[in-house]
């Protein structure tokens, strides 16, 4: 009965739980209990429950989908009742004069042939308290956090802070012995006190550079600042593993941590993954709070991921510690109406090959959207990679941000940080050897919205959806026309297609207008239908604000935002 149960539960027929703003209705038990718990600090889980499940809300979806928050993006096919299009997917665009940042530093150069001045998770955004874009790297490998900002997101500087005068670092070391690994930072427009208003996650090594580094502790250290330049110590715990990574989750106003676990297979092989683990209290993670609630196993890649493996003589040597390719970090962050992921995979070789000649781990981003904040539709071709060859500089372990992108007009800007490794550089110790070394910071340009678009020529309808705005906005480039439905499937006098102002050009905020008033079926399950004569057709919106801002999420932020979300703006 229980196994029942839970079953129903992860499927999505039995519900009662929170509501989402889209209108999902989660389940009971929440976050869902996939494999169990992921176990006891160190995070260790002996078994692997399976592939992740499909998300649920794409099998049962709501009987009437809530569209007033953010743009409605046709990433998945939770929108579409039906359709003659076909989905395209879009990759970024690398800058042409990355790297933005580069080891030049003494502090980035470092004493352990290690350069780097890259993000390895960190964070980046918009403070528009400040109108400048804040970037938070690591200075030299397994040092020093340093910032830079940026007036447009592309050129970078290095302001000198009081924290280490002469120097762009800004984070104190608690201890002389021990070593950021991976950083996690978020800007909280809501946060309650102004000294919490950015707070920060920090795992950390212990030993001196140079040395054999002890890989658990002091663990996971909580952090908080007024300006991002100033940090305290807040809280510790030793409940995590390096490459974990926070998030926030406004939907649900929830904190997010993504443990990184480890999976034992019966032939002894270890598999990265992840384990989930949710707080209303940020702070709330170094008490008595993890050890009530034990972080649920989350997932790891599938079967279906078999990477190509390399051999030597009749052995197959195993890349990334598996054949199978891994799921090395997650960073998430909301955009418009639903989540984004960014998912670090790895796909090899081994940390020890990788050490003998000096070149870095290939790992690559993928892009992955939920619209609960657990489950996830993943798109499994490379969004940022490397290059893989020697002498690029980002030739491979390619590292995402906190908060995911910013927003600059028409565009998206994803930082990514990239290594080229070195080598000359073979130290016995692979954690300072050339693996490691010439860590770098780049740009990946994407139109806003542009993860994927729905190809003309044809039609599309969606689901039933009901709003409370008076007008219609695409991002869209083509020709089209658009008209409304009823509960019955017919189009509404005033709202048909021939009714419809056509839309032809290439926009990412396109005002739709017809002969009637779209506002008279406000609260009304209706239906849009789209014809692209031809084109591409990436979100559309409902808004009350003529200038089209959507009220959905802005990831990073950017220059038109006077915080987390696209509003009207209070000032000119």
């Amino acid at each position: 009965m229980k196994r029942l149960i839970q079953f129903l539960l992860l499927s999505g027929f039995v519900h009662g739980g929170e509501t989402l703003p889209n209108g999902i209705v989660l389940p009971v038990e929440w976050p869902p209990r996939i494999g169990g718990d992921a176990g006891k600090p160190p995070l260790e889980t002996f078994s692997k429950p399976g592939d992740p499940p499909e998300p649920p809300y794409l099998k049962t979806k709501p009987a009437v989908i809530e569209i007033d928050l953010g743009r409605q993006l046709f990433v998945d096919d939770f929108l579409i009742s039906e359709m003659t299009l076909k989905r395209v997917w879009h990759q970024p665009v690398k800058f042409a004069d990355n790297p933005v940042l580069k080891p030049e530093k003494p502090w980035e150069l470092g004493t352990t042939r290690t350069p780097m001045a890259a993000p390895f998770s960190d964070g980046c955004f918009y403070d528009p308290m400040t109108k400048r874009f804040m970037l938070w790297y690591s200075s030299g490998w397994y040092d020093s956090t340093a910032l830079a900002v940026s007036r447009d997101g592309l050129q970078w500087e290095r302001p000198e802070y009081d924290v280490f005068p002469g120097t762009n670092k800004v984070m104190l070391k608690v201890n002389d012995d021990w070593r950021r690994d991976t950083v996690s930072i978020w800007l909280d427009h809501d946060a309650a006190r102004p000294d919490e208003r950015f707070k920060a996650t920090m795992f950390c090594r212990s030993g001196a550079l140079g040395t054999k580094l002890d890989n658990y502790h002091p663990g996971l250290l909580l952090l908080a600042s007024p300006d991002g330049i100033h940090w305290t110590l807040r809280g510790q715990t030793k409940h995590s593993k390096d490459n974990t990574t926070m998030f926030y989750n406004p939907f649900r106003k929830v904190w997010v941590f993504s443990h990184r676990i480890h999976i034992k297979h019966d032939d002894g092989r270890y598999e990265r993954a992840r384990a989930y683990w949710e707080t209303k209290d940020f702070f709330s993670v170094a008490g008595e709070a993890m050890k009530e609630r034990t972080p649920v196993y989350w997932m790891s890649e599938q079967a279906s991921d078999l990477r190509e493996t390399t051999k030597q003589g009749s052995a197959a040597i195993e890349l990334g510690n598996s054949t199978l390719a891994q799921i090395y970090k997650i960073d998430a962050t909301p955009y418009e109406s639903l989540m984004l992921g960014l998912f670090e995979i790895l796909s090899g070789p081994t940390n020890d090959e990788c050490a003998a000649e000096g070149k870095p781990k290939r790992t690559d981003l993928q892009v992955a959207f939920s619209r609960d904040g657990f489950h996830w539709s993943r798109h499994r071709e490379t969004f940022i990679g490397g290059t893989g060859k020697s002498g690029s500089w980002d030739r491979g372990y390619i590292s995402s941000v906190g908060g995911g992108c910013l927003i600059v007009g028409d565009e998206l800007l994803f930082p990514y940080g990239a290594f080229a490794g070195d080598p000359s550089n073979t130290e016995k110790y692979y954690v300072w050897g050339g693996l490691y070394a010439n860590g770098a910071t780049g740009i990946a340009k994407l139109r806003r919205d542009g993860f994927a678009s729905m190809r003309g020529p044809g039609t599309l309808t969606t689901e039933p959806v009901r709003f409370s705005g008076k007008h219609l906005f695409v991002n869209a480039k083509g020709s089209l026309r658009t008209e409304v439905l009823d509960a019955d499937g017919k189009p509404i006098v005033g709202l048909t297609a021939a009714e419809c102002t056509a839309f032809n050009g290439d926009s990412t905020r396109a005002r739709v207008s017809w002969k009637g008033n779209l506002a008279s079926q406000a609260g009304k399950p209706v239906r849009f239908r789209f014809h692209l004569a031809e084109g591409d057709l990436y979100a559309f919106w409902i808004t009350s604000d003529e200038r089209g801002s959507s009220g959905g999420y802005v990831a990073g932020g950017g220059p038109d935002f006077d915080g987390g979300r696209d509003q009207k703006r209070t000032r000119p």
